[in-house]
């Protein structure tokens, strides 16, 4: 799968107003009201990841989660980021 272009990755984030573009990864930050809320929504996105066979990068701070999306193995953005991007957003 090829990576995308800028003009294909601005198009993906009209469609995902929550992500950003930063350093060649799609990010989002969540918030949560305690860690538990946090862990939880980081298990039902591993389990989507799994699913999906892609996976994201992710930081965790107590109540803070930070994920990266970008396909290391075609050297960008991909169709499988926006995807992945997507399907988080519904897990909200």
């Amino acid at each position: 799968m090829p990576a995308f272009s800028s003009a294909e990755i601005e198009q993906g984030l009209a469609t995902l107003p929550d992500w950003k573009l930063n350093d060649g990864n799609l990010v989002r930050n969540f918030s949560f009201t305690d860690f538990r809320e946090a862990m939880s929504f980081v298990n039902s996105v591993a389990a989507l990841a799994e699913r999906a066979g892609h996976h994201p990068d992710i930081d965790i701070r107590y109540n803070k989660v930070n994920l990266a999306l970008s396909s290391h193995d075609a050297g960008g953005i991909t169709e499988r980021d926006f995807s992945l991007a997507a399907g988080i957003d519904k897990i909200l």
